[in-house]
């Protein structure tokens, strides 16, 4: 089986930043996670920023030992339960901050290759109990990790491990960046902030397009164009 390359695994150190900053960083970058000889990849299409002074944050509810990992430096795992399936999150800089990968798109290439391709497939199949198409299968926070094998026992609290999960920097360009309001946060919980960023190539296939009928560029959502 490919071994992956530990240059192009992202350090501790770039998830500590701004979680605003890493929300946007993160687009266009790959997680991988290793599913027995499989590494099961997807290409980050959608993130969500949190604050510990956020109301609709997690953090904001105070420490825990079940929200440690978000009030430890960047770069540990934080995973719950949401909409009864997993949530992956990445702490960020600053006690409470954090990024919450709210969507991805399947990524094939030389390590991840068709037969990983197939096997998230199998690991999330529609309500009928047949394969989802390649568009749909991480189209959402619990989709994603459901296609990963992304659980909560196994990695809430954790680093990353490069012979089990990491996220690449595979030098996929995002020029253009949707940033809106996040989704489903309660009325009162900070809900207007525009904490949601979305890869603009992507919007057809995130959670729920922001570029959909009846949203205004200016008052709905806003186009950030990088150089990166």
């Amino acid at each position: 089986m490919p071994t992956p390359s530990p240059a192009r695994a992202l350090p501790d150190r770039f998830f500590d930043r701004d979680a605003q900053t890493l929300a946007r960083a993160l687009l266009g970058k790959v997680i991988r996670h290793r599913h027995g000889d499989l590494w099961l990849a997807a290409r980050v299409i959608e993130t969500e920023a949190y604050y510990l002074t956020d109301k609709g944050s997690h953090a904001s509810l105070g420490y825990t030992e079940k929200r440690k990992a978000l009030f430890l430096d960047g770069g540990h795992i934080y995973m719950y339960y949401a909409r009864g399936g997993d949530s992956l999150n990445f702490s960020a800089h600053g006690p409470g901050n954090a990024v919450l990968i709210k969507s991805a798109y399947p990524y094939v290439d030389a390590l991840s290759g068709a037969n990983s391709l197939a096997q998230m497939q199998l690991n999330n199949p529609d309500a009928r109990g047949q394969l989802r198409p390649p568009e749909r299968l991480c189209a959402g926070q619990t989709l994603l990790c459901r296609a990963l094998g992304l659980k909560v026992p196994q990695w809430d609290g954790q680093r990353f491990d490069p012979e089990r999960l990491y996220v690449e920097d595979c030098g996929i360009a995002v020029p253009r960046v949707i940033q809106a309001p996040r989704l489903g946060i309660p009325h009162g919980r900070d809900e207007h902030l525009p904490y949601r960023f979305v890869d603009a190539e992507y919007a057809r296939h995130c959670t729920r397009n922001p570029l959909r009928r009846g949203q205004v560029e200016g008052q709905d959502f806003f186009i950030l164009e990088q150089g990166n």
